[in-house]
């Protein structure tokens, strides 16, 4: 199994919305690919977060059930449209993928 860790920052505003709006629309559009992609075993999305270092506003966790089913994650047009607004809103992203054994 892999892991897929992403942390973002947000803009302040963009969008037309605040940055607590977007981190919302996010959460909602990356949750919403549950059960929707094949070799994605599960994907939540943190938005309260306690403590980060650096800051980040939003923190995604996905498993995967190997390297090809997070290539097939990453490329699948559902995701790649949860890419397209994220893009938009996002100032930073970090991210950290390992092999769970």
């Amino acid at each position: 199994m892999v892991r897929h860790i992403v942390m973002w920052t947000l803009k302040n505003e963009a969008e037309g919305a605040s940055a607590a709006e977007n981190a919302a629309e996010m959460k909602k559009r990356l949750e919403a690919l549950n059960g929707r992609i094949d070799g994605l075993r599960n994907l939540e999305v943190g938005t309260e977060i306690v403590a980060a270092d650096p800051e980040c506003h939003v923190a995604l966790c996905s498993e995967h059930d190997d390297e090809n089913a997070l290539d097939h994650y990453q490329a699948h047009p559902e995701h790649q449209a949860c890419v397209a607004f994220v893009k938009k809103v996002a100032a930073t992203r970090r991210v950290l993928d390992y092999i769970v054994r």
